[in-house]
């Protein structure tokens, strides 16, 4: 919803100031996605605001649902016909975290990645951002869903640092106490590498969680198969890692996605315990998240199971700390990598 607007046509109308507050609040914090559900306002405000504003910026046009009922994807309209994917997701019981995308495709064009094949339309509004979490919240509260919505991960469609003054405008209604009221550390924002958007999230949004999609641990691979990585190496990831940590102190997350026979060996795993080394305390201020590749495009394989396990367990002897993390959404494209929109 865009609340600027939603205010300017509340005063257009000659309505007292609090109107605006108690409407702004059952969108953002009741979950309400209809004027008419607004039960401190009018029937005929509600009619009349119905006629002027949309509550949301786009329109879902599909909803799957996974067998287990631990992940939905959805297909969003935007209006310029144009469309996202977005997921919610529940990594834990009781737990649900929503997925959001920052960009109409992607610009980086990652080999192993759905999303860049479906190559890049344009960037999101801060509008069509936020909006995928008022869409969740109403969704999460019309289906009764047990347990809490809790947290945000930019890692939908795009790369957040390649949209970031949208992204930035939304990260500030998000955890604005007056709008949506996340807390900054249940919310959690992903890069392939943009260094100038790691600086930013220092400076910007310190206690923000940091992810950084590293994959590949040396830079011939990483540029093979990562194109971000001809414009910002391992070496100035690492300087703005270093940076990150000056100003904020606080654990990055490596993700690492691992593929069958072409970063799941021995020398992959002493690449990457050399990248973490390299870096004073890299030990205390990273944390390996190891995803098996969900399969999306380019002919590639997941690593076996008990191949991840002797990757982990290898981190581990060696200080690193790491977590095989489970994988959701798969059985209907909605995991990591898998989201596209050229339906």
């Amino acid at each position: 919803m865009d609340f600027n607007k939603l205010q300017l046509i509340l005063k257009e109308m000659g309505e007292p100031a609090f109107r605006y507050g108690q409407i702004r609040d059952a969108f953002t914090k009741q979950s309400i996605l209809d004027f008419k559900d607004i039960s401190t306002i009018s029937k005929t405000l509600a009619e009349n605001l119905a006629g002027n504003i949309s509550p949301l910026s786009f329109k879902a046009e599909k909803v799957l649902e996974s067998r287990d009922k631990l992940s939905f994807k959805a297909l969003l309209r935007l209006a310029d016909g144009l469309a996202i994917e977005t997921v919610l997701l529940s990594p834990l019981p009781g737990r649900w975290s929503a997925c959001i995308s920052s960009q109409v495709g992607c610009q980086l064009a990652c080999r192993f990645c759905a999303t860049g094949k479906s190559g890049f339309r344009r960037n999101l509004t801060s509008e069509e951002i936020t909006d995928q979490v008022l869409f969740w919240k109403n969704f999460f509260k019309e289906r009764k869903l047990t347990g809490k919505f809790s947290s945000l991960v930019f890692m939908g469609m795009g790369e957040p640092f390649l949209n970031w003054p949208e992204v930035k405008s939304a990260l500030k209604i998000l955890i604005s106490p007056e709008f949506f009221n996340f807390g900054s550390r249940s919310i959690s924002v992903s890069t392939a590498g943009i260094v100038d958007g790691i600086k930013n999230m220092a400076q910007e949004f310190p206690q923000i969680n940091l992810a950084v999609s590293l994959i590949f641990p040396n830079n011939k691979d990483r540029s093979q198969y990562m194109p971000v990585n001809r414009r910002f190496n391992l070496s100035q990831l690492k300087k703005a890692l270093v940076y990150y940590f000056s100003k904020t102190n606080r654990k990055v997350f490596l993700e690492y996605i691992m593929f069958k026979g072409l970063n799941d060996q021995l020398a992959q795993a002493d690449e990457l315990i050399e990248f973490i080394k390299s870096i004073e305390n890299g030990t205390k201020l990273f944390h390996v998240n190891l995803i098996r590749y969900n399969v999306a495009s380019g002919g590639f394989s997941p690593s076996d199971a008990k191949t991840t396990e002797w990757f982990k367990n290898y981190l581990a002897q060696n200080k690193v700390g790491a977590t095989i993390r489970k994988s959701l959404g798969a059985e209907i494209k909605g995991a990591c990598g898998q989201l596209a929109s050229n339906q």
